[in-house]
């Protein structure tokens, strides 16, 4: 849903220093940032990008200790502000890190148009002056909780994109599972596949992407163990399909759980109990390694007692 006040651009002043020489300042532009040839050569007409504080051509070659400046007018966000309490883990200059909810959904669908995260962000991001597209880095299901993380620019967006496809980022779950997990620590590394007509439920199948998920015990008890999960890969529902392939599926799923009905199993635990509670990463601009914690949300806590 279009906010009919929508607001006029903004213009994001974004300075970065090199760490490495020998590339001219387009290639830098290019390789580092994202910035397409259409945007270069639009901000070059405009005067747009300064190097220690003047106006550089783009076959100016770069060294250590350069400073760039890139100003671009933004255009602004979307959709409508609402005030929403959002639990803030980091935040800096280039990003916003939040502790999200379970329950909560975080894009606008055509089921949620004012109480998604997204407009929770949009209120908070105007009261501190921002105007901006929201930028989510990562993803989460409507019922599973834990960190989210928000580029304040494309730059930031562009480089943390660029550190998942590397393999960069590290991601830890905790989450609780039926039964009791014989091993310590494993990993499961079965290929998944989303098959016509699953209605999204994907499946362990030779056709499917390449997956790793790792695994370490943190509690056991008579019918469920609290486990640390790490992700190698990021394939939708990864953690849920492989848990569930060992014989152990995330208490509170009632997609991938067999052991009872979605409706006992509800009763049981009303969502899936599965947390986002730790990331590892570099921070686009100092490029110095951030690892951020989210403390567990209390109906997860409370599995730690009996019965």
């Amino acid at each position: 849903m279009l906010d009919p006040n929508k607001q006029s651009s903004t213009t994001i002043t974004h300075i970065v220093e090199v760490n490495e020489e020998g590339s001219s300042l387009k290639d830098f532009l290019r390789d580092h940032y994202g910035i397409s040839s259409r945007l270069l050569s639009k901000m070059k007409k405009n005067q747009q990008i300064r190097m220690n504080g003047k106006y550089a051509p783009y076959h100016t070659r770069v060294y250590r200790g350069d400073k760039i400046e890139m100003n671009f007018e933004e255009d602004p966000n979307a959709y409508p502000r609402v005030p929403m309490n959002l639990e803030i883990a980091y935040e800096d200059l280039d990003l916003l890190i939040l502790n999200k909810q379970p329950g909560i959904v975080t894009h606008p669908t055509r089921g949620h148009h004012e109480d998604t995260l997204t407009n929770g962000v949009v209120d908070y991001f105007q009261r501190i002056g921002l105007n901006m597209k929201i930028r989510f880095v990562n993803r989460l299901d409507m019922n599973t909780s834990g960190l989210l993380i928000v580029a304040k620019n494309p730059f930031a967006h562009f480089d943390l994109m660029k550190q998942m496809q590397e393999d960069l980022v590290t991601k830890y779950y905790l989450t609780w599972v039926h039964g009791e997990v014989d091993k310590d620590r494993g990993s499961i590394e079965g290929r998944i596949f989303n098959p016509e007509g699953s209605e999204g439920r994907r499946v362990i199948d030779p056709k499917g992407q390449a997956s790793k998920t790792g695994y370490e015990v943190l509690e056991r008890k008579k019918d469920r163990t609290l486990l640390r999960v790490r992700l190698y890969t990021g394939r939708t529902h990864q953690i849920r399909v492989h848990l569930c392939s060992m014989g152990h599926p995330i208490m509170g799923d009632t997609l991938y759980c067999h052991r009872k009905s979605p409706r006992e199993e509800e009763k049981k635990f009303p969502r899936q109990a599965l947390h986002a509670y730790q990331l590892e990463f570099y921070q686009p601009r100092y490029r110095t390694k951030l690892r951020v914690k989210a403390s567990m949300p209390k109906d997860m806590e409370s599995l730690f007692q009996n019965p």
